[in-house]
C-alpha cells in the first residue's frame, strides 16, 4: 500500500509538441493492425460481389467450389443467417449493404452475393474466383447529372433541414448592382485509407469479440449486437490501432460476413477487403453539382445569397451530401437559400468523406465568392470580410467565437498578399503563368457525449480509459496531455487505453469531434480524482478510480453557432503548352480552439491540405454507363497527390481558445481540407484568366478552356 504525496504542480502539456506515445511501435512493427493479430485455428473469409449492376441471383453455383481444397463453407442468401436491419443505430438506420445475403435483389455493381470461407486467404481467393452466380440482369442508370428527371428533395428522416430561406431571393437579385450566376461541379471521390479495412470475429466464452479496425469500438458493437439480436453485453470490439478512416470505417460487410461465418464454423474468421472492394462496400464522396448565385451591391455587400446541391444517392439507402450548408454559416444576406436536391442511381450509398459537404460546398461558394470579388473589383478578401455575420445567417444564434479575420489577417501578411495585383494573367516564368488565390474555410465544432475513468495507481502512475478510436490523429498522445495537466503531474505517469467496446460508451473519431469529446470526459473524471486524492489516504492495490459521464454538461451547453474557420491560401503554376497544373506553395492559417499537441495538429492539418490539393488536381472516379461499374476502381488508374505533387505546405493557427470547452477545444480534423480546392481553383485563374467550375482541373480540361477562351476572344474580335 502506497501513501499519496501531494502532486507537484506541472502544467503546459496541453500545447506542447509531443511525440506519439505509440510512435515507436509503429515504427518498428510492434504495433499490429486488425489484420495482422494472430490467432490459432483462424480462417479467412473471401466476398464475392456482383458482376452485374442491377437485377437479381437466379443461382449461385457453389458445388464445385466447396470442393476445391481448404473451403471450408460458402455463404450466400440461400443459406446465410437472417439478420435485422429494422433497427435505429447510433447515426440512424443502418445502410441495407450490411444486412448480408438476405434476398436476391442486387442493386449495385460490387454488392455481396457471397462469402467463401478456407483455411487460407490464397485458397479462399481462388475459390471465390471460380464461383459462378447466375443473374437475371435489369437496366440501369448510373448517370449523374444536373438536370437528371429523377431529382427529388431528401427525406426529412434524413436530412431534416434540407432547405432554409429567407427574404425575397428572385427581388434582391434583380436589385443587385453585380450577380454571379454560376454552376460548379465536384467528382465522385474515394476514401482510400492507406490500412484496408479488416475484422476477425470470434465466439470467446459465450461472447462475441470482434477485433476490427473502426472509428469508434462503441460503435460498431452495438451495431452488430442490433443486427445480430444479441445482448449489447454479449458483444466485445477491439480496435486498438488504425491506419485511417476518414468516415468510411463503421459499420460494412466485412465484419457481419466475419460474424456469421465464425457463428457457423466456431472458429476465428477474417474477412479483409482488398482496394477494389472498398470502392463499392465503404461509401465515398458523392458527386455534385452546384448552382451559386449571388447578388451584390456596388460597395460589395451581399444581398442575395442563393445555393442549390445535387448529389446522387443509392437505391436502398439515402444518404445526403449536404454541400449547400456551408454558406449557411459563411455568408449573410437580405435574402438567403440554400437547397439539397438526390437522386436515386444503381450505385453504392455514398457516405461522410473528410468534411462532408463542407470541403465540395466550399469549392463552389468560395469560387463563387471571388468571382464576385472580380466583378466588384475588390480583393478578395476584402469582399468577405465586408460580408462578416454579426449572428448565424440562418439560424440567428450568437456566434461561440469567430475568429475568421484573424486567419485572413495573419494569413495574407504570411502569405505575401498585400500588392497583389488582381489581373490575371500577368505573371510568367518561361513557359509558365502564375497566379495566387484564396478561399475561407469553416468546419462545424460539435461534441458528443462520452465516458472516462482515470485511476490513481499504487506505483505513482495513473491509468486513462477512455473509448477513444486513434485513427491516426494521435489520440493516445492528447488524452496523455489532457490527463496529465488535470491531474498536475508529468505525462510520463500517464497510461492511457483505447480502442475497447468495454471500455463504455465515447463518441467516435468523426465531425472533427473525437479529441474535445474525449478530452472533456477526461478532463471531468481527472478533476474528481484529484479532488478524491486530496482528502489524503492511501492507495489500496486496486487503486482509486473516478469516472465520468459528459452527458448533463453538454446538454447544458447554450445553443450557438459553434465552429473552427481558416484561410487558405495558393500559388499556382499553369504550363501553357500541356494544362499542367503545378501547386507551388499552400498556407493554411486557423483557427479550432485550443491545440492540444501541435506537433500531430499540424500534420492533421497539412494532411486535410495535401487532401485538398489532391481533390483540386487529381482525384475523379469514373464509371463506365453501359456496365455501370468503376473504370479506375484502384490506385493505378485513381489517381492520388503523390509526393512529387506535393509543394511547400504551411499550417499554423490563431489564438482561439473556447472558453465554454473545460480544455478549450473545437476541432481541426477536417477542416484542412475546406476551401483549398477552390483557393487552387482561383489562383489558375489569376494566372490564366480562364475559370474552371468543374474538378479535377485536368491538363486537357486546362487546355481545352484556354483554347475556348481564345476563340471566345477571336469572336469579340470579330464583332467589334
Amino acid at each position: 500500500m502506497t501513501t499519496t504525496t501531494e502532486n507537484t504542480a506541472v502544467t503546459g502539456a496541453v500545447g506542447s509538441a509531443r511525440t506519439r506515445v505509440e510512435g515507436r511501435d509503429k515504427v518498428t512493427g510492434a504495433a499490429r493492425y486488425a489484420g495482422e493479430i494472430p490467432f490459432a485455428e483462424l480462417a479467412h473469409g473471401w466476398l464475392v460481389l456482383s458482376t452485374v449492376t442491377r437485377g437479381r441471383i437466379r443461382s449461385v453455383e457453389d458445388g464445385p467450389v466447396r470442393d476445391m481444397p481448404g473451403v471450408l463453407t460458402v455463404l450466400h442468401h440461400g443459406n446465410a443467417p437472417r439478420v435485422d436491419t429494422g433497427y435505429m443505430g447510433f447515426l440512424g438506420r443502418p445502410n441495407p449493404v450490411v444486412g448480408l445475403f438476405q434476398h436476391d435483389r442486387v442493386p449495385f455493381m460490387g454488392w455481396p452475393v457471397a462469402l467463401v470461407v478456407a483455411e487460407t486467404s490464397e485458397q479462399a481467393r481462388e475459390a471465390a474466383e471460380a464461383l459462378e452466380v447466375r443473374y437475371e440482369e435489369e437496366a440501369h442508370d448510373v448517370g449523374f447529372t444536373a438536370g437528371h428527371p429523377g431529382t427529388y428533395t431528401p427525406d426529412a428522416a434524413s436530412m431534416p433541414d434540407a432547405d432554409t430561406a429567407k427574404g425575397d431571393l428572385a427581388a434582391r437579385l434583380r436589385e443587385a448592382a453585380f450577380v454571379v450566376d454560376e454552376e460548379y461541379s465536384t467528382p465522385e471521390e474515394h476514401h482510400n485509407s492507406m490500412e484496408p479495412h479488416a475484422a476477425t470475429a470470434r465466439w470467446e466464452g459465450g461472447r462475441l469479440e470482434v477485433v476490427d479496425s473502426n472509428q469508434g469500438t462503441f460503435w460498431v458493437a452495438s451495431e452488430l449486437a442490433s443486427l445480430f439480436s444479441l445482448d449489447p453485453g454479449s458483444v466485445r470490439v477491439r480496435s486498438e490501432h488504425v491506419g485511417g478512416g476518414f468516415g468510411s470505417k463503421g459499420l460494412a460487410p466485412h465484419q457481419v460476413a466475419a460474424v456469421m461465418a465464425t457463428t457457423l464454423l466456431h472458429r476465428p474468421v477474417r474477412v479483409v477487403l482488398t482496394r477494389r472492394q472498398m470502392f463499392s462496400l465503404v461509401g465515398f464522396r458523392s458527386p455534385t453539382a452546384q448552382r451559386v448565385k449571388l447578388g451584390a451591391d456596388t460597395d460589395g455587400r451581399l444581398r442575395a445569397f442563393d445555393h442549390e446541391a445535387l448529389s446522387l444517392t443509392s437505391t436502398v439507402h439515402e444518404f445526403v451530401e449536404a454541400s449547400a450548408g456551408v454558406g449557411r454559416v459563411m455568408y449573410d444576406a437580405d435574402a438567403h437559400g440554400t437547397r439539397h436536391r438526390l437522386v436515386r442511381l444503381d450505385v453504392p450509398t455514398p457516405t461522410w468523406m473528410r468534411a462532408p459537404g463542407e470541403a465540395p460546398g466550399s469549392f463552389a461558394v468560395e469560387s463563387a465568392v471571388d468571382e464576385l470579388a472580380e466583378k466588384c473589383g475588390l480583393d478578395p478578401i476584402e469582399l468577405r470580410a465586408r460580408n462578416e455575420p454579426a449572428v448565424g445567417p440562418v439560424s440567428g444564434l450568437p456566434f461561440a467565437r469567430r475568429s475568421l479575420l484573424a486567419c485572413f489577417e495573419e494569413g495574407a501578411r504570411r502569405f505575401g498578399w498585400a500588392g497583389r495585383d488582381p489581373r490575371p494573367g500577368l505573371r510568367r516564368e518561361g513557359r509558365w503563368l502564375l497566379g495566387t488565390g484564396m478561399a475561407a474555410a469553416t468546419f462545424s465544432a460539435g461534441v458528443g457525449a462520452s465516458t472516462a475513468a482515470v485511476t490513481a495507481e499504487p506505483d505513482g502512475h495513473f491509468t486513462v480509459r477512455i473509448n477513444a478510436s486513434d485513427i491516426g490523429t494521435g489520440a493516445r498522445t492528447a488524452m496523455v496531455s489532457v490527463a496529465a495537466d488535470a491531474l498536475r503531474v508529468g505525462p510520463d505517469r500517464i497510461r492511457v487505453r483505447i480502442g475497447d467496446s468495454d471500455l463504455g460508451p465515447a463518441w467516435i473519431a468523426g465531425g472533427s469531434m473525437g479529441t474535445r469529446s474525449w478530452a472533456w470526459a477526461v478532463r471531468l473524471a481527472a478533476d474528481e480524482l484529484r479532488e478524491l486524492l486530496a482528502l489524503g489516504g492511501s492507495i489500496p492495490p486496486e487503486g482509486i478510480t473516478a469516472r465520468s459521464d459528459t452527458s448533463e454538461a453538454i446538454g447544458a451547453l447554450a445553443q450557438k453557432e459553434r465552429h473552427s474557420y481558416g484561410a487558405q491560401f495558393a500559388e499556382a503554376a499553369v504550363d501553357i503548352t500541356t494544362g499542367e497544373v503545378r501547386v507551388r506553395r499552400l498556407l493554411g492559417i486557423f483557427a479550432a480552439g485550443t491545440v492540444v499537441n501541435p506537433l500531430t495538429a499540424r500534420s492533421q492539418l497539412v494532411g486535410g491540405m495535401t487532401w485538398g490539393l489532391s481533390m483540386a488536381l487529381h482525384e475523379e472516379a469514373v464509371r463506365d454507363p453501359a456496365s455501370g461499374g468503376y473504370v479506375n476502381a484502384d490506385l493505378a488508374g485513381y489517381h492520388v497527390a503523390a509526393h512529387a505533387d506535393v509543394p511547400h505546405i504551411e499550417a499554423d493557427w490563431v489564438d482561439d481558445h473556447d472558453p465554454e470547452d473545460p480544455v478549450g477545444i473545437k476541432g481541426l480534423g477536417e477542416i484542412g481540407i475546406v476551401g483549398v480546392a477552390a483557393a487552387i481553383a482561383n489562383a489558375v485563374w489569376h494566372a490564366t484568366g480562364v475559370r474552371h467550375r468543374r474538378l479535377p482541373i485536368r491538363p486537357d480540361r486546362v487546355l481545352a478552356a484556354a483554347e475556348q477562351a481564345r476563340g471566345r476572344a477571336r469572336e469579340d474580335d470579330r464583332g467589334a
